[in-house]
Order: C-alpha cells, then sequence, then structure tokens
C-alpha cells in the first residue's frame, strides 16, 4: 500500500496544467455600421455569421466603390463583429484572446472597454483581457474593424475577421503567444522561449523539452537552466536537446517533428505548448545557389496573394490544399507570400506539402503607391517594428520558410542615409528575432534607384530583384560575393534561361501563380496572368512551366484561339468558328527529347524540342476529331496526351476535383460543374447561367475562371460558366447523401448528382 501512495504521489507532482485554448469561430453578430462603441445596442440589421468572415466579398462588383482597381471594385467600409463568451479560468490563471488577423484597422473591446488597437491586417495579435473580465461571468466581445479608409491596397484585402480567433486560459507564469522557437543546428534542436510572468511574486522556473516524432514517439528530451521571474515581467529561456539521426524536412519528403515545452516550477508544470516544425539545413551560396539539406536544388516559384477568388480572404484549408496541388503538378516549389503575412493556415500547409517559402512583411514603407495612397504607409513609422516581429514569430518555426522580404518594389528613396537606415533597422530586428535566415527585399529598378551603385544593396544577406534579370545577373558579375534571387519575375523564355543556365541564381518567384482578385481595370475585376485560373484550373502559361519545371516525363499542348495564329492559347480542339478556322497554330511543351503531333491518328511531323525552351510549333490544317501530342525519349514514348473535338452540348457533368468531406469551416469538397456532349466532351464554346439546388450539402460559393465575372455575387446560387465550366463549392457531412440539382437556364434540364457515384439519376 505505501508504494502505490507514493506512486500516486508522484503523479499528482507531475499534473498537469490546464491551458485550455477554445475556438471563438462560430457565432458572432455581424453589422455594417458606423456606430460607436456606445451605440452597438441601438444598431438594427445584426445577422449570425461564422468566422473566418470576409464581408467585402459578399457584396456587388461596382466600379464606383472606393476600393477602386486595387480591390476590385467590391465593397469596403466598417463593420462590428460581438460575441459573448464566458469568462473560465481559475484565480492563477490569465484569459487572453488570440487573433490571427482582423482585416482591418481593427479595435478590440471587452465589456466596452478597449483592449487593443491594430491596423495591419496581415498579422496575428493576442489582448489579455483578465483584467476586463469577472471569473465566471459572461463578457461581451465587440470588433470594430475599419476598412472604410480607400484605396488601402492595389489587391483585394477583403475586409473582417478573415481569418481564426481563439480564447485562451493559462497559468499566469506562462508562455508568451509565438514565443518558441527552435531550429535544427548540427545535431540538435536549438530552443528559445519567452515566458511571462504575470503572478504577483516571482517565480522560478525551468523549462522541459520533448520531442516527438511523427508517430508521436519521444526521440529527445531535455531540460533548460533554471530562471527567477521576477512579478509582473519576462525572462527569454533558452536550451537545447540532441537528437541522432534526424528525418530531415525536405521539398520531397517533408517531415514533421513535435517539440512539446513545458513550464515548469519543480515538478509542477505550469503551462506547455507544443510547436510543430521540421529539422533541416538552408544555405544561400553566392556561386552556387540554394542549398536544402547539402543538395543543391532551385527554387521554382511563384508569387501568391492572400484571396482564393469566390471565399475573398476567408479561405478554408482545403481550397488552400487544392490550389498547391495544382501548382504542385506543373512542378512548382516555392511560394512567396506577396507582399504581406499569409495566413498561419496556408503556412501549416507548406510545411506539409514541401513549399519553400519567402515571408515577406510590406508593400510600403512611408511612400504610398497608385491606387493604395492610404495603405500601410500611413501607419509604417508606428507599427513597423511590431508587425515585423509579428511576422517573424509567426513564421520561424515552419521549416518550409527559408527567407524574409521586408518589402517590395519600396519607393522611398533608398539613395538616402535614410533610405539606408529604415532598411538596416529590419533586417537588423528580423536578426535579433531569427538569425538561421537571410533577409532580403524585392528591389524595384534598381540600376535607376541607384542601390547597385551607392552600397545599398551590400548591405542585404540575399540581393533579391524584381524583373529585369540582365540588371541583375550585372550586378552579381560586378559583386560575385553576394547571393541573388528572383524575387519576381515574368513568364518569358529569358527569364527561364536565366534561372536555369547561371548556377549562383538561388531561385525565380513568378507573378503570378494563380489569378486573384483586384489589380485590374474595369470591367476587368481579376488580374489574370498566372499559371492557374481563379479556380485552380491549368492555363497554357502553367502548361509550358511544366515542361520546364517538372520532373517526370511531360507533354501538352495550346493552340492560338483563332484561325492562322492569331487570338489567345487555348488547349482545346473546338474552335469557336469552325466555318472559318482552317488553319491551326500550335505550341507543343514536353520536357522529353522528341515530340510528334498526329490529327485522327495521322502524323503532323515529329520534332526535336528545342534547346532554347520554346516550345515546338505545328502549323496544321485543323479537322474536326482527336489530337494527341507524344513525347519520346531515346526513342521510346515517355509521355502523351489528347483532345477531342466537341459536339452539341447535351448533358451537364459534376466532378470532385478537390477538397474534402467535413462540417469545420476549413472543409470544402470544390466540384466542377461543365457542359459537355453527349461523349462527355466539355464544350468549352458553350455558355450559359445554371442555377444549383442543393440538399443534404451547403452551397459556399461559385466561381469561374471569367476575369470579367461582375454581374453576379460569388455567393448566388445562379452563376453563369464561363468556356463550360463553373466551380461550386459546397460543405457536406461524411458519409451524406447530397445531392445537387441543376437547372439550365437555356434548356430547362434537370440532373442529379451525388458524389462518390458515377451514375446520373
Amino acid at each position: 500500500m505505501k508504494k502505490y501512495i507514493l506512486a500516486l504521489s508522484f503523479l499528482i507532482s507531475y499534473a498537469v496544467a490546464a491551458r485550455e485554448v477554445r475556438s471563438l469561430d462560430n457565432s458572432w453578430e455581424f453589422a455594417l455600421t458606423e456606430a460607436t462603441i456606445d451605440e452597438l445596442d441601438g444598431v438594427e440589421g445584426w445577422r449570425t455569421v461564422d468566422v473566418p468572415h470576409d464581408w467585402s466579398i459578399e457584396g456587388e462588383f461596382d466600379r464606383s466603390n472606393p476600393t477602386g482597381q486595387g480591390g476590385g471594385y467590391l465593397p469596403a467600409g466598417t463593420g462590428w463583429y460581438r460575441k459573448t463568451i464566458k469568462a473560465d479560468y481559475k484565480a492563477d490563471e490569465r484569459l487572453l484572446l488570440e487573433f490571427d488577423g482582423v482585416m482591418a484597422c481593427s479595435s478590440v473591446y471587452v465589456n466596452g472597454k478597449l483592449a487593443g488597437y491594430r491596423p495591419n491586417g496581415y498579422v496575428g495579435f493576442t489582448y489579455d483581457i483578465t483584467d476586463l473580465v469577472t471569473p465566471g461571468k459572461e463578457a461581451l466581445i465587440a470588433v470594430r474593424v475599419d476598412n472604410s479608409v480607400q484605396p488601402a491596397s492595389r489587391w483585394y484585402t477583403g475586409s473582417g475577421i478573415n481569418r481564426h480567433v481563439r480564447l485562451v486560459s493559462k497559468n499566469a507564469c506562462h508562455i508568451t503567444m509565438n514565443s518558441a522557437f527552435a531550429y535544427y543546428n548540427e545535431g540538435k534542436v536549438d530552443i528559445r522561449t519567452t515566458v511571462a510572468n504575470m503572478a504577483k511574486s516571482s517565480t522560478k522556473v525551468s523549462l522541459r523539452y520533448i520531442l516527438k516524432d511523427a508517430d508521436g514517439k519521444t526521440v529527445a528530451s531535455g531540460n533548460s537552466p533554471a530562471s527567477q521571474i521576477e512579478a509582473g515581467l519576462q525572462n527569454e529561456m533558452s536550451g537545447s536537446i540532441d537528437i541522432k539521426n534526424p528525418h530531415l524536412w525536405s521539398i520531397d519528403d517533408p517531415y514533421l517533428y513535435t517539440l512539446e515545452i513545458s513550464v515548469m516550477d519543480g515538478r509542477r508544470e505550469l503551462d506547455k505548448e507544443t510547436v510543430t516544425t521540421g529539422l533541416r539545413t538552408i544555405r544561400f551560396d553566392n556561386e552556387k545557389g540554394f542549398f536544402l539539406n547539402g543538395q543543391n536544388i532551385k527554387m521554382y516559384g511563384v508569387c501568391l496573394h492572400s484571396d482564393a477568388g469566390a471565399f475573398g480572404t476567408a479561405v478554408p484549408a482545403s481550397v488552400w490544399e487544392y490550389r498547391l496541388q495544382q501548382l504542385r503538378k506543373l512542378g512548382v516549389n516555392a511560394v512567396r507570400m506577396a507582399h504581406n503575412p499569409a495566413d498561419p493556415v496556408l503556412m501549416d500547409l507548406c510545411d506539409r506539402m514541401g513549399f519553400l517559402v519567402m515571408a515577406e512583411s510590406f508593400d510600403t514603407w512611408n511612400t504610398p503607391k497608385n491606387h493604395a495612397e492610404k495603405g500601410y504607409n500611413l501607419f509604417f513609422d508606428e507599427w513597423w517594428e511590431q508587425d515585423t516581429r509579428a511576422m517573424v514569430e509567426q513564421a520561424r518555426n515552419h521549416p518550409s520558410v527559408v527567407i524574409y522580404s521586408v518589402g517590395n518594389e519600396i519607393r522611398d528613396n533608398l539613395d538616402t542615409p535614410e533610405g539606408f537606415d529604415k532598411y538596416r533597422k529590419q533586417q537588423e530586428r528580423i536578426h535579433s528575432l531569427d538569425r538561421t535566415r537571410p533577409v532580403t527585399m524585392a528591389l524595384f529598378r534598381p540600376n535607376s534607384s541607384g542601390v547597385y551603385r551607392n552600397g545599398f544593396a551590400e548591405m542585404m544577406d540575399v540581393v533579391g530583384q524584381n524583373y529585369r534579370v540582365d540588371e541583375l545577373k550585372a550586378y552579381h558579375e560586378a559583386h560575385p560575393e553576394k547571393a541573388i534571387i528572383g524575387t519576381e519575375n515574368t513568364h518569358d523564355i529569358q527569364s527561364w534561361l536565366m534561372l536555369r543556365d547561371d548556377p549562383s541564381l538561388c531561385g525565380q518567384f513568378l507573378w503570378a501563380g494563380i489569378d486573384y482578385l483586384g489589380e485590374s481595370t474595369w470591367p476587368q475585376v481579376v488580374w489574370n496572368t498566372a499559371l492557374l485560373d481563379i479556380t485552380g484550373g491549368v492555363k497554357p502559361t502553367g502548361l509550358q512551366r511544366a515542361s520546364w519545371w517538372l520532373k517526370e516525363p511531360m507533354v501538352a499542348f495550346a493552340r492560338h484561339s483563332d484561325n492562322n495564329g492569331a487570338g489567345p492559347l487555348v488547349s482545346d480542339w473546338t474552335p469557336a468558328d469552325m466555318d472559318t478556322y482552317d488553319q491551326a497554330v500550335i505550341e507543343v511543351y514536353s520536357n522529353c527529347q522528341e515530340v510528334e503531333l498526329l490529327i485522327n491518328g495521322e502524323s503532323q511531323g515529329r520534332k526535336s524540342m528545342p534547346s532554347n525552351a520554346s516550345p515546338a510549333l505545328f502549323n496544321v490544317n485543323f479537322n474536326p476529331g482527336k489530337i494527341e501530342v507524344v513525347g519520346y525519349n531515346q526513342g521510346a514514348e515517355a509521355a502523351r496526351h489528347a483532345a477531342v473535338t466537341a459536339g452539341e452540348p447535351a448533358d451537364i457533368r459534376i466532378e470532385k476535383t478537390g477538397g474534402h468531406e467535413g462540417t469545420g469551416f476549413d472543409d470544402v469538397e470544390i466540384l466542377s460543374v461543365q457542359i459537355v456532349d453527349k461523349d462527355g466532351n466539355v464544350c468549352p464554346n458553350y455558355d450559359c447561367k445554371l442555377e444549383l439546388d442543393i440538399s443534404g450539402a451547403e452551397l459556399l460559393a461559385v466561381d469561374n475562371a471569367d476575369i470579367l465575372a461582375h454581374e453576379t455575387s460569388h455567393k448566388s446560387a445562379v452563376f453563369n460558366t464561363y468556356q463550360g465550366r463553373m466551380t461550386a463549392y459546397v460543405r457536406c457531412e461524411k458519409e451524406a447523401d447530397m445531392k445537387i440539382l441543376i437547372t439550365p437556364s437555356r434548356e430547362q434540364a434537370t440532373v442529379w448528382y451525388t458524389p462518390g457515384h458515377e451514375k446520373w439519376q
């Protein structure tokens, strides 16, 4: 009996602190109003919404909206969110509100008192609300979101609490938000953590570290030295643990560990933070480019904005996952978060899916840009340091993040001591928070701005430049000691050849990876020079890029849509006017040695792929039927792609292209709705308005690839197809009996679709 009593005492002494994290995403009241906090009770028109929520994407496109071309002509304004919570926490605990981001200029009130203000809509923040609530009592959280000062951005930002929110209760002596930092260092994991002591007396604590593999098995552990923390203060504590034969994170094998960091008061655990991270080494070499785990690789990157078309900037994880999967199919292995700190959800996906990341802070410093004159330039002086800290602390545990950027095409005068000082301070601030990654910025016309002559570029850890690859190459020839990277590039062959042929160039980031809302002149509302359209469909530019970046054999084609080489490129074999289309100019993209073009089984010729990366060109007579392109290596077939001329529209087909079932915010099924002929071929020249009537599921949004699609809200159940297609985003429970009734406006025919069943009912 004595043994059992001793064992029980031992277990009690290791009792786990009850840190509790509660999602606050569900059931907020929302209203568009300019009322003050004292006037909210008199406001009418409240409706219930879940967050993340973007109210701008719910609105109508209107060229008179003050967001203008930057914001895609969608509405902005001032809105309020409010929610009643129960302040459940113990006497020795603190209660905190954590926001992953609110767009923009947010003021958070608790029981009518201001808890804090944050103008930047892209950074996460935490407010300690312990002194504003009563334990065990209800408390009213109210969030004012002011996105009315426009134009504030050169691209679409959305409006609202567009990222996740949490309520956290934890011990008065605890690890502060995002302060835990673990990084791999030559056979060990070094750890830095900030511990705050909000208790009334000083406390002596140590940190306990437990590293677990992907299966949850402990592979290493250790402790930090003890530290005395005075009441009301915080200490940065550090330690390390040895790890033998670590499973390194890489692009092809994105292996992740979890690190448990516990604040220990003797045997008593006061608080515990669990950090997901990956172990890897990086190096930017001035002669040979980028190295990951000692392997020399090129960054085949794209720039991404924070919206996802029909979802605006409140983007479910499954939608981002689908988009990243589509990019990976083209050989993309890196993402630049342009031009702001990214949603943590997207960063987590890059970790899990093996994408390298350039994390970026600002699009402007003090000097504004066209169509964003009332943007971050109004807040830079007061907020740059706090926002830089927020970006780094949120990013630094992500193994995907390999480099930071502090600015994109900054228009401040960088040929002055003040310009030097602004950059130097930001770089030094990042180094103080994370010395494991270099810092760059996307230089804008460096020859004309003088930064390649005045010594500015020499301050940078890695020199980054947008476009004008010949200037970057010339700079490196003059300064071979500097590592270089293309921070933003066009889709042209010249830029690709420099990356392919110059070993010193670490990588490039194309503008852009996916079409996005805004930065367009009415009636266009979408920027559309990307590899993927706004629904995630692959464009001809994406097919060409795949021929340059993919390792596995591929072949594809695109033709000029109009006769004899006129018109934009399309990747179908169904001309809009078959009476006048008789001469087809075809581009064939492939990473194979040779390609062959066949029409209705008859060869139109076999050609070697040009060494200068250009496509193989075929000028052939158009004949309806089947077109095929075949790729050969060493004379043997290695890849094949085909398309068929579509006939008259005869049916409507729905295919699940991505996502997954579930009822959470991040659970979305992505359905491609297609107008097809009797043989199931998509009819790219037939479009009509479709109405979707869904049972057993929730229709979240609809979209198509049309850059002029601004006549109907993305939240409407009635939407136009474009080039024979549209995309529907739905949410349903697993095993739900979901059915979709589709009514075309012309035929008034109806069809039924049940996921998992090929047969139409």
